[in-house]
């Protein structure tokens, strides 16, 4: 009875095709680094590729729909620029406050 149950199991996945293979979610493609501020928010640090948008509203708008499927529901407290030596923008850094 060990032998047949140690069979099914073992060469059952070979015959049988359970459909059980895991869900990938990657909402964002972008580079996301998220580290605590010490007052108790959150600092997420954006790749400036990820975020679409000239007007304030527009970018943060972008950086919502960004973070929000990595922390829930937040709202955005303020954002800065992150330039490299040439003055292009390389990130967002973004400090949020949970709802």
């Amino acid at each position: 009875m060990v032998t047949l149950i140690l069979l099914f199991v073992f060469l059952s996945p070979l015959v049988i095709s359970f459909n059980d293979r895991p869900v990938q979610r990657n909402p964002h493609s972008s580079g996301v680094v998220v580290y605590p501020d010490g007052n108790g928010e959150f600092i997420y640090q954006v790749e400036s590729k990820a975020v679409q948008g000239g007007s304030d509203s527009a970018i943060r708008a972008s950086l919502l729909t960004i973070i929000e499927p990595i922390s829930g529901s937040v709202s955005i407290s303020k954002y800065e620029t992150v330039p490299d030596n040439k003055g292009k923008i390389v990130a967002y850094k973004v400090w949020v406050q949970r709802e």
